[in-house]
């Protein structure tokens, strides 16, 4: 069983759908239990930092995630998802930088581009010895962001470049992330889905 964690992030539905393509059962939940106990946890995300930790937080998301890693229970960031797993975020930070969850020590800062948000499809350079990305190693996924993570972490890092390079997917073994919406993506971003997955 695939949990979806519901913490008033949205986007949840079109989640729901792509992850069921790869064969499992996918719950959309906010429980504890359930959460935890999932062969895999997806953490999706849309807004702003701020928001989405604020939302986590009612859920007592972080420590759901934080738990599902000791327990060497595989979790997967998406977007907003990805980002507040690094240990900080200089989105809306009029009043200071917000703490995010902490799994990678980071800033997740705005990116340097003439046009923002970086919306639309762009390539990742991806790490030779990616699992998720076998056989869209060549392939385009969708973007919708303002803000990533500009320095390596965990085991290996993928690379896009829009403006500046910013880290677009890390896999750092129970913990996966992707800058893109895989979900968005077409037939490249259901397969790499079917990675995860098949990693389970």
């Amino acid at each position: 069983m695939i949990a979806i964690l519901d913490y008033g992030s949205g986007n949840l539905r079109s989640a729901e759908r792509a992850f069921a393509t790869a064969g499992q059962e996918v719950i959309v939940t906010s429980d504890r239990a359930l959460a935890l106990e999932a062969q895999g946890l997806v953490v999706p995300g849309v807004g702003a930092f701020a928001a989405c930790m604020a939302g986590l937080s009612k859920v007592n998301g972080s420590e759901i995630i934080r738990e599902r890693i000791a327990l060497e229970r595989p979790v997967l960031g998406i977007c907003i998802g990805m980002q507040i797993l690094f240990s900080q975020g200089s989105e809306q930070s009029e009043n200071g930088i917000h703490t995010g969850v902490g799994i990678w020590e980071g800033e997740v800062s705005k990116i340097t581009a003439p046009i923002l948000p970086h919306m639309g499809w762009n390539t990742v350079e991806t790490h030779a010895q990616s699992e998720l990305f076998k056989g869209v190693e060549e392939e385009s996924f969708y973007f919708v962001h303002s803000y990533a993570a500009k320095s390596a972490v965990g085991k290996l890092s993928s690379w896009t470049t829009y403006g500046e390079p910013f880290i677009s997917a890390v896999e750092d073994g129970y913990v996966t992330a992707t800058q893109f919406h895989p979900e968005k993506s077409g037939d490249a971003g259901l397969q790499l889905i079917k990675n995860w997955v098949g990693a389970l």
